[in-house]
């Protein structure tokens, strides 16, 4: 797969703003779930809880998906970056 540049620049910043929000979710999720502060967290079906959990628990695996998904297109490209580099055409 050829990649446009443009593509790739779009793909660069979407994979660092995600980053950077799995990386503040996770922060969140571990203070929220294993820190000493969890026992003044909600209980379960209480506002603020989404099935028991804080909603920055969902938000780290959303993050998560979105940062594979655009490391697997940045991977991808580097592979056509590559071959378009050696005078492959195929």
């Amino acid at each position: 797969m050829q990649c446009h540049p443009r593509m790739k620049g779009a793909l660069q910043v979407i994979f660092g703003v995600s980053l950077f929000g799995l990386v503040f979710s996770g922060v969140l999720s571990y203070q929220e779930i294993f820190a000493h502060t969890a026992v003044s967290c909600p209980t379960p079906g209480q506002p603020g809880t989404v099935f028991g959990y804080p909603a920055c628990v969902y938000g780290f695996f959303m993050y998560l998906v979105i940062v594979v998904t655009t490391a697997a297109g940045l991977y991808s490209s580097r592979g056509s970056d590559a071959r378009l580099l050696s005078g492959d055409r195929t």
